[in-house]
């Protein structure tokens, strides 16, 4: 359930709006797809190495197998900047989620209220964490999939006021909106590449879910069918939430602009107003707040276990090691805490504009994380067949590779180089927008660099590379995957 519902956040509930407003409705679902696209091949990249090596730390260890050590320093660091980073852009995201309640109460409230429980969570151990995120991902799955029906309902005419809406709003006020005013397809081509960085934030932290690979049981098994099914998840709540969205609210709203100071609600909420349901916005609210609890607790697991991990490979200092009695990792996750403090720029800024610049600094990020893992699988794959390995022979193996690692490189590239393109537009300069897209862009090849010029190490030969250390045998009966016991079980298995 975890695993599922992991992949539903502020990004698709919140975050849609700003690309509903900047790329139209078919903006909007091409730049989800195309994006679905990069998150599908990205899972079966690094699932074709997590399968064989279920190594703790994951892709950042295997950078440094198949690459080198400096190459390894440098994602690590990347993704302990995407992880910390995020937590304040979920944090601000629960506060314009707050704010349809009771807009005129100080932002900062509901950062405090919000902070405790995500810092609380975690400060509580692995057990608590575990329980309340299966109990958030079970609220999320459960939202979603209520959405999905009740958003087919009303635009069939099953609302209150029984009216049709079809495909109205793909017509008017069209399919496209001509980004800053810019005509003809140039305009629509933008604001098509505008939508793009924000699903990459709706996307970002799929592939999570292998770095504990080592900690789960037959991981040999459970990866791969994970897997299998992602494409599933991305269809179903990805493709289809936006589709929805983009049938019942038109990209013209005022009150989808996230960088205005009243900034209230999400596509769905106001799709919910519109059709004149009385109450289910605010439980809808409620429940969409949960995904920010949740994600903002998930991001500082993942950043203070990913800062242990670092120390514990001699990246970062020695005292981020230190534990309580029981394992937990108390200085590190104190240490990310610190940065979740923020998202308290809200004070003095919109919630919803707060919320658009971390979620762009984590997007750039995430999609240079994608692309060291596109990386690492190109090296990984030469040494498989440096080393005479047959890849019909691996735990699991995907007929699109290479050419879906290539995928992940060309399009994650193609990505960054437009993330902010917008501030080069006449008299549209921005600093904000400027350093939050192109910051970590420029911080990653002088962290590569730095780290390549102190270590002095090569980068690793196809032929010298170690496949065998963790792998155990492939072929023994614990990979293999397992009956079902009667017809429930195999339903269960076939659709997780």
């Amino acid at each position: 359930m975890i695993s599922i519902g992991g992949v539903i956040g502020t990004g698709l509930f919140l975050g849609t709006a700003t690309a509903l407003m900047e790329g139209g409705p078919v903006g909007l679902l091409l730049g989800y797809t195309f994006m679905g696209t990069m998150c599908y091949c990205v899972m079966i990249t690094v699932g074709e190495m997590i399968a064989l090596l279920p190594i703790p730390g994951g892709h950042i260890r295997h950078a440094e197998r198949f690459v080198d050590p400096a190459f390894s320093f440098a994602m690590g660091w990347n993704c302990w900047y995407c992880w910390t980073f995020t937590i304040p852009a979920e944090l601000s995201a629960a506060a314009t989620l707050l704010d349809y309640w009771n807009p005129g109460v100080n932002n900062a409230v509901w950062i405090t209220m919000c902070l405790i429980v995500a810092v609380g969570i975690n400060l509580f151990g692995v057990g608590t964490y575990g329980e309340m995120e299966f109990i958030f991902a079970s609220v999320k799955v459960i939202t979603i999939t209520g959405l999905l029906i009740l958003g087919i309902v009303l635009d069939l005419g099953g609302g209150p006021s029984h009216d049709r809406i079809g495909f109205r709003y793909w017509r008017n006020p069209g399919p496209f909106v001509q980004f800053d005013g810019i005509a003809g397809a140039k305009g629509r081509f933008l604001g098509f590449v505008r939508v793009l960085i924000q699903a990459a934030f709706s996307f970002i932290g799929t592939e999570v879910v292998t770095m504990a690979a080592a900690e789960m049981k037959n991981p040999r098994y459970t990866m791969p069918r994970a897997i299998r099914t992602v494409y599933i998840r991305i269809l179903l709540f990805y493709i289809g939430g936006v589709f929805i969205i983009g049938l019942l609210v038109p990209s013209d709203d005022p009150l989808l602009s996230l960088d205005s100071s009243n900034a209230s609600s999400s596509p769905f909420v106001i799709a919910i107003n519109r059709a004149g349901i009385r109450y289910l916005p605010s439980v809808l609210n409620a429940t969409i707040l949960t995904s920010a609890w949740s994600a903002s607790s998930s991001d500082l697991y993942l950043s203070s276990r990913g800062l242990y991990g670092l120390a514990a490979t001699g990246n970062a200092p020695k005292f981020f090691l230190r534990t309580s009695r029981s394992g937990h990792p108390y200085v590190a996750v104190i240490f990310c805490s610190l940065f979740s403090l923020l998202s308290y720029m809200v004070v003095n800024t919109s919630s919803g504009i707060v919320f658009t610049w971390f979620a762009d600094m984590t997007a750039t990020t995430g999609l240079l994380a994608w692309f060291c893992i596109g990386v690492t699988y190109v090296r990984f794959h030469q040494g498989l067949l440096a080393q005479g390995y047959d890849r019909k022979r691996l735990p699991y193996a995907s007929r699109l590779q290479p050419y879906a690692s290539w995928w992940v490189i060309a399009s994650s590239l193609a990505t960054l180089l437009f993330s902010g393109w917008q501030v080069f537009l006449k008299a549209n300069w921005s600093n904000a927008t400027f350093v939050t897209t192109y910051l970590p862009v420029t911080l990653f090849p002088v962290l590569y660099l730095s780290a390549k010029f102190l270590m002095q190490v090569p980068l690793v030969k196809p032929s010298e590379m170690d496949f065998k250390s963790g792998t155990g045998d492939m072929d023994t009966e614990g990979s293999k995957e397992p009956s079902p016991k009667n017809w429930r079980e195999a339903i269960w298995m076939n659709l997780t």
